[in-house]
Order: structure tokens, then C-alpha cells, then sequence
């Protein structure tokens, strides 16, 4: 097994299905037990679904005839009242068997007779006769999937079929017209077969049977598989019997006169199989489903019609007269606008009045209706705009093929006129502000009247100038007027009604008010595609994009915007009357080289109008053909092109070691709270990695301490030239220590974009102390007013002890404490002033006594006490052998805590 299926789920579902086996078993005969004793179970019969619905993946080893004699073997062990799980090993048994070749089906054949023809299935249980059932599905199956199976056995189901009732009856009346068609379609692949051959398979002569050990798979694979009416009427095999064949005419006649008692879908599959039988023995005549024609043409059951239409496709004028075909005409015609039927029935309808079998047809193209739908006839159909979208178009593509022949100045062109009329009442609730699914329905229509109404000039020029005008109102619908000239420059090449629209959305676009860039640049793009259109006005409207986007203070990092019109530029750049345009587009080029705000455009409209002003035309259209070696290099300037195939240069692609990281360059801040630092390549290089461009650094907070922050641009960082130098303001909430992630995305010279994260930037408490913004003359004052303040229950006041030496102190002062002193050193108290943007501040008296330093602290934010003690800690910590101890106390009840 694992030689065979290298899937590790295949070898699962196979253990579990020997496992199932094993279970089945042991459920239903355990050892010394008896059945009277053992219940059934749900459990039991949904064990064998597995091998129901993957007979070919459990049992495609070789093992399906040990299973299918096992699955038999358990089968004759149920006792007649557990009908759910016998019927249940009848399928997965019909399962295994029609996806092999195993010689074990004979002997479930004989078992699937035995259980049809057993007479104490007729006692009238329920439970009994669903196994019955069931043996007639299986039996049917069978020979559907292995025709001539049951040939010899066509007697036998003969007189079943008499002695079934109920829905037995139903599934032999369908087993016995399968098998009598499959055997009918081996004689007449046989030359020499003819009425007595015909007649002795009627009379269960094993004679001219087929061998009942047959190979199942050659059989299965036969052409026997495939209906007979279906192709065309000339491919049909026949038999020749002679006019004497009245056994096979007698029992068609009874199985049409049995039909009354099937189910409409069980009617249509024995319609299906009889028209086949009469179709290959010409000897009967058609006239036999005379009788069942106006209730078959009178039905609403879909089946029953579209098993009419193959009669019809089968016989045409040989059972159908030109009444008859008139009023089944009409008939279809009624059922596709019937107020009671559902849309989807409407449109099958609608399919069958197109594909229309006439008797005496003019065309056989798909297109062709038959030739009694008059416009008369068809005026039933006539669209309006309360239909639905599908609806609506089936019926526009019918009433086309009907008014096809109707010329501009014709006097029926009324037909012609009135489906346009149709356009522009949709045309109007589109500019009324239509739905997506009304949008999509006007411009699916419009594809359709262009496609059978191009020789209608007066039509389609109107058309092309209302659908400018409606661009105009609505830029937004765009792609669906570049989809629609596509798809017409498609199915029709030698029409210019597409190069005519894109020419007048080119007049309206140059005029329109300078909004709807991006729609407008698309539909630009598309137009730079026609050769035989004028650019100029192109260009003009370009070099006006670009100058507003570059002196408005929004268009200088509209990135989006530069790139669709450097799309245009480049669709320009490959045009076949380049050198008409190689002034302007070079004029273009220049100007967002020197003047657009964003680097990246900036360069790739440097690269264009290198292209342009070195390549010759040749190899600049080498360079940029769409599905050439070098589009793939290209990155971002063709991010906003459609179908590009540049989907490798458009990922972001992920680094996998370190590149790049942040380092401090200086430790202090300013009142206005900037970060300065180095970016830097990490000392390992990696290999690549040494020359990035357009270096984009995204911080993100991990708390809500301070504001949200900008990205920072870096245009080129190279290895050997010195880092450059950022900085990065911060706005705090609150000045608290706090972590910042850091990504970096960049591109590299291969034309590739990566993004890699950063180490962690850690935002310490002592880069958030600030010198408190006043004149250096007024700080002590500040700091007696505020210690007064926080002393008397204005804030909190805590108390730091350690012991240090003089000498260590006076250092300690002159390495952290000295920017913010706001008293003499020599003097015997010490006082420090902290503020903390935006309105914190902390307060330090630094008094010596004879065993330790007491840190005397005053602030008005009570979350700052533990971060002032850590840092406490850790200054007089570094050098010295600390022996601190931290006393905190309110101000309002002198507490120690």
C-alpha cells in the first residue's frame, strides 16, 4: 500500500477501513451470541460509508474480491428485520464491484436475483421490501456501469417486471429497458446480426448471450456507455431486422403503457431508453410515442420536455408533424414567460426554444432558430428592464437572432429600434445610481446588441457617445468600459467600434474637471494600447497630472498617483509611433525626476527617461514588452499595472538573518522629545544586503504611553558610506519607560523588496527625564514652590538610603545628576529638579549623613515612585557594594510603607 499511495491519509482511511471491516463483522455475529440477541445499531450502517463513497481508494489494491466476498458473507448472517443494514451492504457491495474487475460479481448478481425474485419478500413488511428496493437500484447500476451484464437474464426480468407492484415495479420496468437496450446495441455492433438474433435475445437464447464472466472493465469502457440520440442522426447504429418485428414492438408498447405508473423522472429515463431501442431497430416505427405526445408536450415536469426534445432530435418529421412541432413551439414559448415557474426553469426554456430540433432544419450552427419563431411568436419574449439580469439577457440574445436579419433603413427594423430603446432605459437607471448587479446586466447587453446589431451604425454610434457621456457622470465604472471593448476587439476583430469608444473617452477625460485621476489614467492606459489613436492629448493630460500632483503639498507623497502615471508612460514608451511622442513624454519624465515629491517615483521616472533618450525603439520595446525577461526585474513602479505577471518583484519578501539595527547616538533629549540614532548595517554582512534603497523604518508601540508615530524614510544606506543619522519624536501620555518594534522594508539592487524586523528599541526611565523648561534662574525657586506643594498632600514623598563615600557621591552627582541641578554642589543639601513631559516632575534632596546618603524624593505622580527607585538603585549600585533600604512615606499620614 505504501509502495502504491505515498500519502500518509491514504494509509489511514485504509486501516481504518479493514478496521471498519472487522467491526461490521464482529457487530453483527459476535462470538456465541445469537442474533435474536445483539441490537443494531446506528453506528453500524455508517460504518460502511467510507467504502460507499471510496470504493476505488480502499479496495484498489487488488482486494476487491476478498471484500466483496466478505461484505456477501456478512449479508447472508443478517436476519431479515436489520433491512437498513443489509440494504446498506448491498450498495457498498454495488460500489466495489462496478470500480473493479473482480469475478466475484456474477455471484452478487446471482444474490441481487435471489433477493428481487425471493417469494417471502412478498409478505407485504416494509422493512423487507426496501431491501428489494434497493436490489433493483443495485441490479440497475450494474448494468449501467457494465452493459451486457444481464443480457441472459432478460427473460427472467421480463416476468419480474409482470409480478413486481409499488416501486419495485418501477426499478424492473427501468432495469428491464436498460438491459434490453444495452443488448439491442451489441447486436448491431455485430454485421451479421439481424432479426433472428433480435428474436432469440427476446427468447433468453444463451446462445447468442454474452459470456457471463466477461471482463467487467473492457465492458465498462465500451461505447454502450454513451446515449445514441444524443450526437448527430447519421452516427446512430441500426439494426436490420426486416419489416417483421413485432416482438420487440409489443414490448415497447407495454413498457410505454406502464410508463403512466413511474415517477416523472423515472418516466423521462424510460422515455430516454425506448427512443434509443426504436432509433438503432429501424423496423419500429416512431408512430408507437404517437399516443404519448400531447401529454408529454402538455407537462410541466422538466424531464418529461426535455425527454420530448429528444424524441423530437431522434424522429423529427417521422413523429412530429408541422402542427405538432408548431405547438410544441409554442408551448416552450408560453413555459419560458409563465408567471408560475421559477427564473431557472424560465431560462432552460429559453435554452430549448434556441436549440430548437426542427424537422427540416435550414443550419445546424448554434446560433440558428428554428425557422417558425417569427418575430410574432417571439414578441412574448420580449425583455424589459423588470426582469432579472439573466432573464433579461437570454431573452435580448433570443429577440437579436430573431430581428438579425432586420437592416438599419428596413421597414421591420421596429424590432432592432426597440431593443435599443431597451439599452437606454437601462443606460438611465445606470446613471441614476444602479446596483452592481444592473451594471453588470447593462454592460453584458451592450456586448450582445454589438454583437449581432454591428452593421446598425446609427445605433452604435449614439451608443458609444452616451456610454462617453456616462463615464463622464461615472468614472468609477472604468473597468467595466475597458472590459468592454476587450471582450467586442475579441469576438469581433475587424469592427473599430472599440477604438471609436476609447477615442471618445479620450475627448471627455482631456475636458473633464482635474478630479477621478486614478480612473482616468487606467482608461488612459488602455487607450495607450491603440496605435492608430492620437496620443497628444494624452500626453497634455499627463504633464497636467503631474504638474498639480507636484506642486500641491498632498500630491508630493502620492505614491499611488505617480505610479499610474508612470503605467501610461510606460504603455507610451512601447508605442509604435514613438517618435512622435518623444519630446512630450521625455518633457513628462524629466519633470517628475526633478520635481515629484516621492523618491521612489522620482527614480523610476529617472530610469524611464534613461530608456528613453539612450535605447533605440527596438530594444526599448525588448526592455519593457509585457511577458519579457526584464518586466520581471521591475518592482514598484509597476506595483499599480494590471496583469504584469510580476509577481515575484511585487512581494515583499522576508529576510532571514539581521540586516539592519538602531543604535543611540546620543542619550539626552530636548524639550521638544526627540530620539536621535544611527542606522546601521549589522556587523555580520549578509550577502546582498550591502547597497538598499528606499529604506522605510515602521514603529509600533506596545502600550499607550505615547502617541502613534510616523514612519521615517531613508533614501539609500550603503555599507562603506557613514550612517545616517534620525531622529524620531515621541509625544508621551505619560512618560513612562516603554518598547518600541521597529521594521524595516527596503529594496535591494536585484530589483527585489524585503522586509525584516528590527531588534527591539527599549525606551528607558532615564531617556524620559527632562531638564524642567524654565530660565536656569528660576529653577531653585520651581523646586521650593513644588516641594512645598508635594510636602503639604499635594503629591507623594519617599525616602532612599544607601551608603556611599564621598568621593563615590560627588561622582554619582557629576555623572547623572548634574544637567538637572538646581543647587551649588559644595552646599550640604543637594537638589535635583526632573520633569517628565508632558506634566510630571521629579524632586530629589541628596543629604549625607554619618552611616548612609538619604535620597529625599517628591513627586506628583505616585506611578513614577518604583521606576525612580529602580533607577536609584541602579546608579549607586554601579561601582559600590550598596546596602540600601527604601522607606516610603505619605505626606498625608507620614506612614512607612
Amino acid at each position: 500500500v505504501c509502495n502504491l499511495h505515498k500519502d500518509s491519509w491514504f494509509l489511514t482511511f485504509f486501516c481504518f477501513f479493514f478496521f471498519t471491516m472487522d467491526a461490521v463483522k464482529g457487530r453483527i455475529w459476535p462470538p456465541g451470541l445469537k442474533f435474536d440477541t445483539c441490537g443494531l445499531n446506528s453506528c453500524d450502517v455508517l460504518l460502511l460509508t467510507p467504502l460507499i463513497e471510496h470504493p476505488s481508494l480502499l479496495c484498489g489494491c487488488g482486494g476487491e474480491g476478498e471484500t466483496s466476498l466478505e461484505l456477501m458473507s456478512v449479508f447472508s448472517q443478517c436476519p431479515p428485520k436489520w433491512f437498513q443494514l443489509r440494504s446498506q451492504l448491498l450498495v457498498a457491495l454495488t460500489s466495489v464491484l462496478v470500480c473493479s474487475s473482480s469475478r466475484a460479481s456474477q455471484d452478487f448478481v446471482e444474490l441481487l436475483l435471489g433477493v428481487v425474485q425471493d417469494p417471502g419478500d412478498l409478505s407485504g413488511d416494509q422493512g423487507v421490501y426496501c431491501v428489494r428496493v434497493t436490489a433493483w437500484e443495485c441490479l440497475r447500476e450494474l448494468e449501467s456501469c457494465c452493459p451486457g451484464l444481464l443480457t441472459q437474464h432478460l427473460e427472467l426480468l421480463a416476468g419480474l417486471r409482470q409480478r413486481e407492484s409499488g416501486r419495485g415495479h418501477q426499478g424492473a420496468v427501468l432495469l428491464f429497458a436498460l438491459t434490453l437496450r444495452n443488448a439491442v446495441y451489441h447486436l448491431t455492433q455485430d454485421p451479421h446480426a439481424g432479426a433472428e438474433n433480435l428474436r432469440a435475445l427476446l427468447g433468453a437464447n444463451t446462445s447468442v448471450a454474452w459470456e457471463a464472466d466477461q471482463d467487467l472493465r473492457t465492458c465498462s469502457g465500451s461505447d454502450a456507455l454513451h446515449s445514441v440520440v444524443r450526437g448527430p442522426m447519421g452516427s446512430v447504429p441500426t439494426l436490420q431486422t426486416g419489416p417483421d418485428c413485432k416482438e420487440l414492438r409489443g414490448v415497447v408498447s407495454s413498457l410505454l403503457e406502464e410508463s403512466y405508473l413511474l415517477t416523472p423522472l423515472s418516466q423521462a429515463a424510460l422515455l430516454h431508453r425506448l427512443t434509443e431501442l426504436v432509433a438503432m431497430v429501424t423496423a419500429v416505427s416512431p408512430a408507437l410515442f404517437r399516443a404519448q405526445l400531447l401529454r408529454l408536450m402538455g407537462t410541466f415536469e422538466v424531464s418529461l420536455l426535455h425527454s420530448t426534445l429528444l424524441l423530437k432530435a431522434a424522429f423529427t418529421d417521422s413523429l412530429f408533424s408541422a402542427e405538432d412541432e408548431l405547438f410544441f413551439l409554442r408551448r416552450l414559448l408560453v413555459l419560458s414567460q409563465h408567471p408560475l415557474l421559477s427564473s431557472a426553469h424560465k431560462l432552460f426554456y429559453i435554452h430549448c426554444v434556441l436549440r430548437f430540433p426542427e424537422n427540416r432544419p435550414i443550419s445546424f450552427s448554434d446560433d440558428g432558430l428554428p425557422v417558425l419563431l417569427t418575430p410574432q411568436l417571439a414578441s412574448v419574449l420580449v425583455p424589459t428592464v423588470f426582469n432579472d439580469g439573466s432573464t433579461l439577457l437570454h431573452r435580448l440574445h433570443l429577440l437579436s437572432l430573431v430581428h438579425l436579419e432586420e437592416g438599419e433603413d428596413s421597414e421591420e427594423s421596429q424590432g432592432v429600434a426597440f431593443l435599443y430603446q431597451l439599452l437606454t432605459a437601462l443606460l438611465h437607471m445606470v446613471e441614476s445610481g444602479a446596483t452592481t448587479d444592473l451594471t453588470v446586466t447593462f454592460f453584458r447587453a451592450c456586448f450582445l446588441f454589438l454583437l449581432h446589431f454591428l452593421s446598425v451604425e446609427r445605433c452604435l454610434a449614439n451608443l458609444m457617445q452616451r456610454l462617453a457621456q456616462l463615464y463622464l457622470r461615472h468614472a468609477h465604472l472604468a473597468q467595466h468600459l475597458i472590459n468592454l471593448v476587450d471582450r467586442v476587439q475579441d469576438r469581433l476583430p475587424e469592427s473599430d467600434w472599440g477604438i471609436g469608444l476609447l477615442t471618445a473617452l479620450q475627448e471627455v477625460i482631456v475636458q473633464a474637471p482635474p478630479t477621478q485621476f486614478s480612473s482616468h489614467l487606467k482608461v488612459l492606459s488602455r487607450v495607450a494600447e491603440e496605435e492608430v489613436i492620437p496620443q497628444q492629448k494624452t500626453l497634455h493630460f499627463l504633464f497636467n497630472v503631474v504638474r498639480s500632483a507636484s506642486s500641491s503639498a498632498c500630491g508630493r507623497d502620492n505614491w499611488r498617483l505617480g505610479n499610474e502615471v508612470l503605467v501610461v508612460c510606460r504603455r507610451l514608451l512601447v508605442h509604435g509611433h514613438l517618435d512622435r511622442l518623444l519630446v512630450p513624454l521625455g518633457d513628462i519624465l524629466h519633470h517628475m525626476t526633478c520635481h515629484y515629491g516621492d523618491t521612489d517615483i522620482r527614480d523610476h521616472a529617472r530610469l524611464y527617461h534613461a530608456l528613453l533618450t539612450t535605447l533605440s525603439r527596438d530594444k526599448l520595446a525588448g526592455v519593457l514588452t509585457e511577458g519579457g525577461t526584464h518586466v520581471k526585474k521591475q518592482t514598484l513602479c509597476c506595483l499599480m499595472a494590471e496583469s504584469e505577471g510580476l509577481t515575484r518583484a511585487l512581494t515583499v519578501h522576508q529576510v532571514e538573518g539581521p540586516v539592519l539595527r538602531l543604535t543611540f547616538s546620543d542619550p539626552s533629549f530636548s524639550s521638544s522629545f526627540p530620539l536621535t540614532f544611527r542606522l546601521l548595517h549589522v556587523a555580520t554582512p549578509t550577502p546582498g544586503f550591502d547597497r538598499l534603497y528606499s529604506v522605510r523604518l515602521h514603529f509600533r508601540l506596545t502600550d499607550r504611553h505615547y502617541e502613534s508615530l510616523s514612519d521615517v524614510s531613508v533614501p539609500c544606506l550603503f555599507r562603506e558610506r557613514p550612517p545616517p543619522t534620525l531622529t524620531l519624536t515621541l509625544k508621551p501620555r505619560h512618560a513612562l519607560p516603554t518598547t518600541l518594534y521597529v521594521s524595516a522594508l527596503f529594496s535591494t539592487e536585484d530589483g527585489l523588496t524585503w522586509l525584516r524586523p528590527l531588534p527591539d528599541l527599549h525606551i528607558t526611565f532615564r531617556q524620559t527625564l527632562l531638564p524642567v523648561p524654565v530660565p536656569p534662574a528660576l529653577r531653585l525657586q520651581v523646586w521650593e514652590g513644588l516641594w512645598e506643594e508635594f510636602e503639604g498632600g499635594g503629591g507623594m514623598v519617599s525616602l532612599f538610603c544607601c551608603q556611599l563615600e564621598e568621593a563615590c557621591l560627588q561622582a554619582l552627582i557629576q555623572e547623572h545628576f548634574l544637567p538637572f541641578l538646581v543647587s551649588e554642589v559644595s552646599q550640604q543639601e543637594v537638589k535635583v529638579l526632573h520633569f517628565l513631559s508632558p506634566r510630571s516632575h521629579v524632586l530629589l534632596k541628596l543629604h549625607p549623613q554619618e552611616d548612609a546618603v538619604h535620597f529625599h524624593i517628591a513627586t506628583d505622580t505616585a506611578q513614577l515612585l518604583p521606576y525612580v527607585n529602580a533607577y536609584l538603585r541602579t546608579i549607586t549600585s554601579r561601582g559600590h557594594t550598596p546596602s540600601s533600604q527604601d522607606h516610603a512615606h505619605s505626606s498625608q499620614d507620614h506612614a512607612h510603607s
